[in-house]
């Protein structure tokens, strides 16, 4: 593949690329805290999954915001309008991310791996929400205008 194909390819993809990637690093936000917190304070997998969805989302804003979507804008109306159309959306896919791991370990997918109680459970949430959040934002948020 010469760097003119590999050019070609980043110009195409270079939004999806970039969203892959910091979806991947909000993901890993996510689950450190979460473990974090499994590991160290004893309480419960929702209350755990409800801190570490919203670590993630402030990471998650900020690098849509700046690097993903290349919004330009810090005027306060748009600002405004970001921030709020971003945690509407998040809240949906975040109720997805809190009680869905639940639900799937109280079905049966109960695995513990690593040492992380619900590991499996919340592999198969944590992809789901990422091509989510990706049409939520894509459409919703910084949608060219």
């Amino acid at each position: 593949m010469g760097v003119n194909t590999l050019r070609n390819l980043w110009k195409k993809y270079k939004e999806i690329i970039l969203y892959l990637i910091f979806g991947v690093a909000t993901t890993l936000v996510n689950w450190v805290v979460y473990t974090i917190l499994i590991w160290q304070t004893g309480i419960s997998m929702t209350v755990c999954n409800a801190a570490s969805w919203f670590a993630a989302v402030i990471f998650a804003y900020i690098t849509n915001k700046l690097f993903v979507f290349e919004s330009k804008s810090f005027a306060p109306a748009v600002l405004g309008k970001e921030i709020a159309l971003f945690f509407g959306a998040r809240i949906f896919s975040g109720v997805l991310e809190i009680f869905v791991p639940t639900l799937l370990v109280t079905a049966g997918m109960e695995q513990t791996i690593f040492g992380i109680e619900g590991f499996v459970a919340k592999a198969v949430t944590s992809v789901a929400v990422i091509v989510i959040n990706y049409v939520f934002s894509k459409l919703m948020v910084f949608r060219e205008k």
